[in-house]
């Protein structure tokens, strides 16, 4: 149809454009199963490359949680306030990681995965600018908690099945997982060892502990700001359909993503972020039990930065730099778990088409066996070998390898127990589980001097390895019974037996078909 208009008398045609679209909304979704912009299709470079980035942010911000317990001596002579005081720098850091997860597990979801990452990595190293100009103590310890605070966002966005399951499918997934729940134990141990060195020497100042961390910070953000892409899905898609959008207004007006669809306002955040979670957390034994058990785990391991000192430089009278050594032995266990889970992983891997990319979550649980004797035996070795003097040196030493081991083992386990367990509900399950654990780990290092001192350093491993004794069932009693919990469960998707029934009715056919044909041919005779 066209409308005229006069212009100087005569009459002007003009033709009015039928918008061809369809008033119904239109999905956009993935440019077949090989659109190289689906994460999942990227290359296996770029997909290593990513896990590579995750990681060293990942070994980053835990490296500073512990580097400056090392150098806590230096904040009582500069300060003149009392060891207690000076502990507090580790305690209100992973305060911090309680608060961190409400604001970026959901901001990822929202913005996406890399504009979270970015903006609270740039945020985490100025940060340390203010820790390393600080007049006095106050101003360091409230530095140190918003350190922690955003500090906390690689290990929410990319630990368990956030970033990494973006990008690898089950399999790839195993072994990614692994190397960044290595990571997680690989940062705290390796703080104390180059700080120790720092700390050690007269011509630098308190301050350098916290110049090394803006230097670790700058590096791994600024590789950050070029490597890593982003990488979750319903993000990537609403920018798609915002760009068709834009190229065709009219053909493409009702094209939307179904994240544009997301409930962002602040009750669904908060629902999300805060009532989700801890739901979850309220009403499943699995998530609860694990979560007791791996809040003991890295109560343990920021332990350690204070029994470590107690045990080899007053008890033996190391150096600081001789203590920061000690740190190696837990950074060995990790890497050596690592190497042992990439087995584990291999097996699990093989049994994965026979499952059709879901196996049984329970299969994840050996290492977490293995680990929970370990640590019984470890820290009884380390406590009463360390503290008899006429046993030499080494021997306490080469015993943190093993808790190192242990403790890594138990959690990496656990956490790909819980991936597995609740899979798209496992970003809520972490989140609850991270702010737990990270609040039990905040209380250790502000006893775990006095309990040394006062109990003994035999006694007080002693009652670290009896309170993992009796946690140690654990494990072995969700390997036995976790499929029936997981039946029970609101949450918990339990696609494993439902696969296992189907797999049951088709080898039953199987039977049926060969009894049948059997049947058959005998007849015949």
């Amino acid at each position: 149809m066209n409308r005229g208009k006069k212009s100087n008398g005569k009459q002007v045609v003009e033709p009015v454009v039928q918008p061809s679209r369809s008033d119904e909304e239109q999905t956009v979704s993935w440019d077949g199963p090989n659109d190289p912009n689906n994460p999942q299709n990227f290359s296996f470079g770029k997909k290593c490359t990513i896990t590579f980035v995750i990681c060293l942010l990942t070994i980053n911000t835990t490296f500073a949680s512990s580097a400056p317990a090392i150098a806590a001596g230096r904040l009582v002579e500069r300060f003149d306030i009392s060891r207690e005081v000076a502990n507090l720098v580790t305690t209100l850091f992973l305060l911090g990681y309680v608060l961190g997860p409400v604001f970026w597990g959901s901001g990822s979801e929202i913005f996406g995965r890399k504009r979270v990452i970015l903006l609270s990595m740039t945020c985490y190293t100025i940060l340390f600018v203010g820790h390393a100009l600080a007049t006095n103590i106050q101003t360091v310890l409230i530095l140190r908690f918003l350190s922690g605070a955003f500090g906390v966002a690689p290990l929410i966005t990319s630990g368990g099945t956030p970033s990494l399951s973006d990008i690898w499918d089950a399999r790839g997934r195993s072994y990614a997982v692994n190397l960044f729940a290595g990571c997680v134990f690989l940062g705290p141990s390796i703080g104390p060892l180059v700080i120790g060195f720092a700390a050690a020497d007269p011509r630098l100042g308190w301050e350098w502990v916290y110049w090394i961390c803006l230097i670790f910070a700058g590096a791994c953000t600024f590789l950050a700001f070029f490597l890593l892409p982003e990488t979750f899905a319903p993000v990537l898609l609403a920018q798609k359909a915002k760009r068709l959008r834009s190229e065709d207004p009219i053909n493409n007006a009702n094209m939307f993503a179904p994240h544009d669809k997301l409930d962002k306002s602040l009750r669904g955040v908060a629902s999300r972020t805060v009532v989700h979670p801890w739901r979850m957390m309220a009403n499943e034994p699995i998530l609860m039990l694990l979560t007791v058990y791996m809040a003991l785990l890295y109560g343990v391991l920021y332990a350690l930065f204070e029994a470590f000192p107690v045990i080899f430089a007053v008890h033996r009278g190391f150096t600081v730099t001789q203590t920061g050594l000690i740190f190696i032995g837990i950074g060995i266990g990790g890497v050596l778990t690592t190497l042992l889970n990439m087995y584990f992983a291999t097996r699990v891997n093989k049994i994965i088409p026979r499952w059709k990319g879901f196996p049984p979550a329970e299969v994840r649980l050996p290492p977490a066996m293995i680990g929970s004797v370990m640590l019984v035996v470890s820290a009884l070795w380390m406590g009463w070998t360390g503290y008899y003097t006429q046993v030499p040196w080494y021997v306490p030493a080469i015993s943190t390898v093993f808790v190192g081991m242990a403790l890594s083992l138990i959690f990496i386990a656990l956490i790909v127990y819980i991936v597995d367990t609740y899979l798209m509900y496992s970003a809520s399950a972490l989140a609850s589980s991270t702010m737990i654990r990270s609040a039990v780990a905040a209380a250790f290092p502000l006893f775990t001097t006095q309990m040394y001192n006062n109990l003994g350093i035999q006694w007080a491993s002693t009652l670290i390895a009896l309170i993992s004794l009796l946690m140690a069932p654990i494990p072995f009693l969700f390997y036995k019974y976790g499929a029936k919990i997981r039946e029970r469960s609101k949450f918990a998707p339990c696609l494993d037996l439902k696969i296992a029934k189907q797999l049951a009715e088709e080898e039953a056919e199987k039977v049926r078909v060969r009894f049948s044909l059997c049947f058959s041919y005998l007849t015949a005779l």
